[in-house]
């Protein structure tokens, strides 16, 4: 029944459209946009005779899935199908001509999803950015300008968004090649004789960036406060000069607007808008978190058509579409930021290696504090080739360069202040630390690097304050959430702590120790009165940078300020801090995670690099205990020793990168099926040499929701890690893939996610 005037319109029958196979490689290839584990594979469907040509592989597609429309990426082209004729529809429309997933970056693909157990369309989700049209109308519409890398001179006889000179699939010829401004030759050259004169080996890493085969790099950088980016500007500029690109990953945009300037002083010019219309320049910005939608498409545009051959920027810039053999760096590889949150929770250096072999090109690890993954890649006793690693060339500073330009470190721990006899012994910042911190303050600006402004729980040895480890696993302890229950358990594989005993001291009883850092500003301010006091932190406030003038500043790791000079005659001391103090060092003897250790050690080189030479004065401080490799590695800034013996530990009890791991979490039923069927529990991965193959499963919390029904889906959660040899590394993401799609498929119920080379166990 309906209401008089309100009668359903009705529709006339419109005739099935007309469709023409196209004549050459008829059938498309697509991989759509669903995200999906069983629905990995591409799809088939008819190419249009009118499409023909604007439909070639790489382009963004719309077709029918089921009862709905999605989007697709035409991975292939092909004259026949395994898929009958009649079942077979045709694609709907091209959404647009530009190829925005060239051929190699669609083999890259497939190999960063078989790498972690993934689907390309998980990584397309991630690599291509949503699509906006009226960016690629401005280009087409702009004039295109052809100059040489970091020249200024307009070359108006190509027309187009500077997709000319490529392949129909967006490759560059064989052999094809891109003019350099002699500025940037110039300034590689005298980059290569200034890194001579202070590392070992940088003629094997200019050989490689002036070749053509693949070479894989760990460069230990020199400490300073813009050391780094003059040897990132210098590869890129080399890279550049030997007709590469060159993909540059930092942990967040901070180091991004470190790292321009430097570019700049070699000429290359940021991708900006042309006073005739359009964007040109030499180096991009990806970031996929604050940049808005139209100017990441347009970056990755431009870089896909080759109008742009370096790009920087954060995570996101791993997936940047360049061809043919390039530069891929990445900064600080250790950092959380590399991890990506979503399937198949792929990691930067993984992706950066895989691709920069697949291009026949160089990868390079640089970082002030070396990770055991990059000690195992290049001293590594049983090192092997994986998809995501493999053997390694360290490039480390020569003795004498190092010596000047390091700080003066001192630890002034316990031992210390008593040999010294400071009356203070046990104080926060010792008069010794104060009266260092106070002659430095005479002539300029000082950092204190504080821990992190949340309060943190774990357990120590009663008696001799050693952090509680498991006996089992080597894994952290701690109370459980339900205080009903007191007996401690370990994080990684859930055993509880009995009879527990101090291996240092024989000890018994464990306490709680809090970790914090609120306060710290008004603490200093009555230690250092009539000083202004600076504070940067997370809660607090990013402050950028501050002036070369006296004042303290304190921040925590991540959030240390720039340090700008007030004038022309400061020259590069106006970049430095005098004196670097790291308070409550003994904080990271209850640091939890694999890489505990190694985050310590990385963010108070971070904090020290700031600080000027011993040649004008420099001084840092740790202050309070730690670990000896820890302070060790600081005070002779060679981060080899805690490396060396972070690898060390880790073949002892079985962790990466002395073995592949994978971290499988959901609900209880379903995880332990899994691990049932991929070979973890009675099968041939039940042990890993002489440890077990498993770890756990141990209780975690359930995820925030708002759903009744997600709450049942997740109900009884827990995680597990499975541990292979690196050499099986491939098959443990391919079994973890099939038995999680074969779950999916199936609708078996809970939940059930993994992690392939997971940043930490826990």
């Amino acid at each position: 029944m309906t209401l008089a005037g309100l009668a359903p319109r009705k529709r006339r029958k419109r005739a099935p459209a007309e469709h023409t196979p196209a004549e050459q490689h008829p059938i498309a290839q697509v991989v759509l946009d669903v995200q999906a584990l069983h629905l990995g594979q591409t799809f088939d469907y008819f190419i249009d005779e009118k499409d023909s040509e604007a439909a070639q592989p790489g382009v963004l597609v719309r077709v029918r899935f089921g009862g709905q429309r999605v989007s697709g990426v035409i991975w292939a082209r092909t004259d026949t199908s395994d898929t009958p004729r009649s079942s077979i529809r045709y694609i709907e429309r091209v959404l647009s001509p530009d190829v925005l997933v060239p051929a190699s970056m669609r083999e890259d693909i497939s190999l960063v999803a078989k790498a972690y157990g993934g689907t390309r369309a998980n990584i397309l989700r991630f690599a291509v950015p949503p699509r906006v049209a009226k960016v690629e109308t401005e280009q087409r519409l702009a004039a295109s300008f052809r100059r040489p890398v970091g020249g200024s001179l307009p070359d108006n006889t190509q027309g187009g968004f500077a997709g000319r000179g490529t392949n129909p699939d967006g490759t560059k010829p064989a052999g094809s090649t891109f003019a350099v401004a002699s500025t940037v030759s110039e300034g590689a050259a005298q980059g290569y004789r200034r890194l001579t004169a202070n590392y070992a080996d940088v003629n094997v890493l200019h050989d490689a960036l002036t070749g053509q085969r693949f070479q894989s790099f760990v460069f230990d950088s020199l400490p300073g406060a813009q050391e780094w980016q003059r040897n990132m500007a210098w590869m890129v500029a080399t890279a550049l000069s030997a007709g590469k690109a060159a993909v540059v990953e930092l942990p967040t945009m901070r180091e991004v607007e470190d790292l321009m300037p430097m570019l700049r002083n070699y000429g290359l010019k940021p991708f900006a808008p042309a006073p005739a219309g359009g964007w040109v320049g030499d180096v991009a910005v990806l970031n996929a978190e604050t940049m808005p939608a139209a100017d990441r498409y347009r970056t990755y545009l431009a870089v896909a058509l080759g109008q742009v051959k370096v790009v920087i920027g954060t995570r996101a810039v791993m997936y940047a579409p360049v061809a043919g053999p390039a530069l891929f760096a990445i900064l600080e590889d250790a950092a959380y930021q590399n991890m990506d949150g979503m399937m198949p929770y792929p990691q930067a250096r993984g992706v950066m290696r895989l691709r920069a072999k697949s291009h026949g090109g160089v990868f390079v690890a640089m970082a002030n504090a070396r990770t055991p993954q990059s000690q195992w890649e290049n001293t590594g006793p049983d090192t092997v080739e994986t998809p995501v690693s493999g053997y390694s060339t360290a490039i480390h500073p020569l003795a004498s360069p190092l010596k000047n330009a390091t700080p003066w470190v001192r630890w002034l721990n316990r031992d210390e202040l008593a040999r010294l006899a400071d009356p203070s012994i046990g104080a926060r910042v010792p008069h010794t630390a104060v009266r260092v911190l106070s002659k430095a303050l005479e002539s300029g600006p000082v950092l204190l690097s504080i821990p992190q402004d949340n309060v943190s729980e774990t357990l120590s040895c009663a008696k001799c304050h050693r952090q509680v480890r498991c006996a089992k696993c080597s894994g952290p302890l701690q109370l459980p959430a339900d205080r009903r229950d007191s007996t401690p358990r370990c994080r990684w594989c859930g055993a509880a702590a009995i009879n527990w005993k101090c291996p240092g001291c024989g000890h018994e009883r464990m306490r709680v120790v809090r970790v914090g850092a609120a306060g710290t500003a008004a603490e200093l301010a009555g230690l250092f009165r009539g000083v202004p006091v600076v504070l940067s932190s997370k809660t607090q406030g990013l402050v950028r940078d501050v002036a070369c003038q006296p004042m303290i500043v304190i921040a925590t790791p991540g959030f240390e300020p720039r340090v700008r000079p007030v004038s022309a005659a400061q020259g590069t001391s106006g970049h430095e801090y005098r004196a670097v103090a790291v308070l409550d060092a003994w904080t990271s003897l209850y640091a939890l995670g694999v890489d505990a250790r190694l985050d310590t050690l990385t963010a108070w080189m971070r904090a020290v690099s700031l600080c000027a030479p011993r040649s004008r004065g420099g001084q840092a401080l740790i202050l309070g205990e730690t670990d000896p490799a820890i302070a060790q590695s600081l005070m002779l800034w060679d981060s080899r020793i805690l490396a060396a013996k972070d690898l060390e530990e880790r073949v002892e009890t079985g962790m990466p990168p002395a073995v592949a791991a994978a971290c499988v979490w959901g609900r209880r039923d379903a995880v332990m099926t899994l691990m049932q069927r991929i070979g973890a529990l009675g099968g041939d991965w039940t042990a890993c040499g002489e440890l077990p193959g498993m770890l756990g499963p141990v209780p975690i919390a359930q995820p925030d929701t708002v759903d009744a029904r997600e709450l049942e889906a997740t109900a009884d959660r827990v995680k597990a890690v499975i541990r292979v040899p690196q050499s099986r590394r491939a098959e443990l993401a391919a079994r973890l893939h099939r038995e999680t799609a074969r779950h999916v498929a199936s609708r078996e119920p809970g939940e059930l996610r993994f992690r392939v080379d997971p940043k930490d166990l826990i």
